[in-house]
């Protein structure tokens, strides 16, 4: 079976906002990308949303997720909560071998990875990986695959936008540090900044992805894949990045919808 892998590094899905409107959907060529990874017109979608911080968000999240891939492209949806991981552990498993598609949202990556590995969900998504499901999702749902990533856990903790970016393991399905949003330029959460200084005494290559892209990757080849963002002007990009012999090196992902070498992305060359 081929492991999939799609990591989003932002971008609005259409949620609701606090005044009844809604957010712009952007994503969705990334989302279409996803499902044809399946190989299935209409897959399973399971939700699973560990990164949101109270059972309220989540549900949320659950909804906009189900107008996407339920309502608008046809496919069976589930949705598996934090408290049922914790008291259930029998239907996580049923739900994830349900599942053609695991999805993980934005929100706290430091205490969603805290929560696999407290209940050993982080060797159930390595298991459903092995299987050849499309494991996905967007900003903490993108760091959680690889080995290291550059997070904003402690401002979503603290609710403070002055709280510094910090470095985080992760799962290491793939051995690389990834950086999602990595347009953004706030001047407390630089994430371009953050992953330079946090490559400097690393062994691996740093991947940011901007918001409106997103990194796939198929056993050992990847790509890049691009969704249309509603400001015309921001143009989205996925960029290499690493240290060596002194020197820190930084490089655009060609974006053709091509596939290319896994290997040649990971090394420092």
């Amino acid at each position: 079976m081929k492991k999939k892998i799609v990591a989003i590094g932002g971008g609005e899905n259409g949620h609701r906002k606090s005044d009844g409107s809604y957010h712009p959907y952007e994503t969705e060529h990334i989302d279409k990308e996803i499902i044809r990874l399946t190989d299935k017109d209409k897959p399973n979608f399971l939700l699973i949303a560990h990164s949101q911080l109270n059972s309220e968000l989540e549900e949320r999240y659950f909804e906009t997720m189900k107008k996407i891939y339920g309502d608008r492209f046809g496919c069976e949806c589930r949705f598996l909560k934090r408290s049922e991981l914790v008291t259930d552990f029998h239907k996580a498993i049923d739900d994830v071998v349900w599942a053609d598609i695991i999805y993980e949202g934005g929100g706290d990556t430091q205490g969603m990875i805290e929560l696999w590995l407290q209940t050993g969900f982080d060797k159930v998504l390595y298991d459903a990986w092995c299987c050849g499901k499309v494991m996905c999702g967007v900003s903490a749902g993108a760091n959680c695959w690889f080995k290291s990533c550059s997070s904003d856990s402690l401002k979503i903790q603290l609710n403070d936008n002055r709280a510094p970016m910090i470095v985080l393991n992760c799962l290491n399905f793939i051995p690389a540090f990834f950086t999602p949003h990595c347009n953004v330029k706030i001047r407390h959460s630089n994430r371009m900044r953050h992953m330079k200084r946090s490559l400097k005494n690393s062994d691996v290559v740093g991947i940011g992805v901007s918001d409106c892209a997103a990194l796939a990757i198929v056993d050992d080849e990847y790509k890049l894949i691009t969704s249309v963002p509603a400001n015309k002007k921001i143009k989205p990009y996925g960029i290499k990045a690493f240290w060596k012999n002194g020197r820190y090196y930084k490089e655009y992902l060609i974006n053709d919808n091509e596939y290319r070498n896994l290997k040649s992305l990971l090394r420092k060359d």
